[in-house]
């Protein structure tokens, strides 16, 4: 599987363009559809993923459904998933959101994690839909996970689970209800 990242709007929101051979996924369309699709190029978009509901994951979400003819994944899908040649799971994480998934592509050892987790911290519960308390409780379910497994944020650079369970203080924590 092949990852391309579109860094969009000027939150810089990481939309990821992810392909195998001439089909491709697009995860988090925030702005910049003409990035977008020229990331695409000719490739066949058979869905779209989000990751959560906040303007910078969707802003070209309209434009992607219409322009490409295809339906979105989300929260509300089953929570495994055969895309064409993609095979994936979907865990529901909120906290930073209510609506907050990740996508989890095992035999790519890769996580799609939206602002749940970023390399070194995690996303804000202080915004409208989210809550700490269930974040927490989302950040002890994701560390049961392969620690090889790569996170691939909405915003900034990629790490691993075992990486932040070694450097994120919220993943270090134990956090007991």
């Amino acid at each position: 599987m092949k990852i391309d990242i579109v860094k969009t709007g000027f939150l810089e929101e990481n939309c990821y363009v992810i392909s195998i051979n001439d089909e491709c996924l697009i995860i988090d369309p925030g702005f910049d559809f003409d990035k977008i699709k020229k990331i695409v190029g000719n490739k066949k978009v058979l869905k779209v993923l989000i990751t959560h509901y906040h303007f910078d994951h969707v802003g070209a979400l309209e434009d992607v459904k219409k322009y490409y003819n295809v339906d979105v994944i989300d929260y509300r899908s089953n929570k495994n998933q055969n895309i064409g040649n993609f095979t994936f799971d979907i865990i529901l994480t909120p906290g930073h959101k209510e609506d907050a998934v990740t996508y989890y592509f095992k035999n790519d050892g890769v996580m799609f994690v939206g602002d749940f987790i970023f390399k070194g911290g995690i996303g804000r519960c202080d915004l409208e839909g989210g809550n700490f308390n269930e974040i927490k409780k989302s950040l002890n379910m994701i560390k049961k996970y392969d620690l090889d497994t790569k996170l691939y944020p909405g915003h900034g650079e990629y790490t691993t689970l075992k990486e932040e369970l070694e450097n994120n203080l919220y993943m270090r924590g134990d956090f007991h209800e």
